[in-house]
C-alpha cells in the first residue's frame, strides 16, 4: 500500500476530511483524528484503535500493524508499515478508527 491509497481509503469514510497536525498529515471525522501519515516516517501510518481492536488487527497482520511507542501504544494508538498493508484489512481498521471518534447517537429519553 502506498501513502496516497491510505489517503484515498481514509477519504472515502463519510465525513472524514484531512488536515495537518505536527507537520504530518492526518484524517478527522467530527474534527477528531482518527489516523495520520508520516509517523514515524513516510513508511508508517498510524489508526486510532481501541487496546482490544488493536491486539486483534496485530493479531491478523503482525507484518503491518504494531503499538505506537509509549502510552500512545497502550492507548491503543498502532502503527501500520504501509509496504505490507493489504486493502482490505487497512480498510477495516480505518473504518474501526473512524467509528472510534464520531460521535455517538444521544439516547431519547422516553
Amino acid at each position: 500500500m502506498t501513502s496516497n491509497e491510505f489517503r484515498k481509503m481514509a477519504l472515502e469514510i463519510p465525513t472524514a476530511v484531512e488536515r495537518s497536525h505536527m507537520h504530518h498529515p492526518d484524517f478527522r471525522v467530527a474534527g477528531k483524528i482518527f489516523a495520520s501519515l508520516g509517523v514515524p516516517d513516510k513508511n508508517w501510518g498510524m489508526v486510532k484503535l481501541t487496546p482490544e481492536q488493536q491486539h486483534a488487527f496485530i493479531e491478523k497482520a503482525p507484518k503491518s500493524f504494531k503499538p505506537c511507542s509509549g502510552a500512545w501504544g497502550r492507548q491503543g494508538y498502532t502503527n501500520v508499515y504501509l509496504a505490507s498493508a493489504k486493502a482490505g484489512i487497512m480498510r477495516a481498521a480505518l473504518d474501526a478508527a473512524a467509528k472510534n471518534v464520531a460521535p455517538r447517537a444521544k439516547k431519547k429519553s422516553g
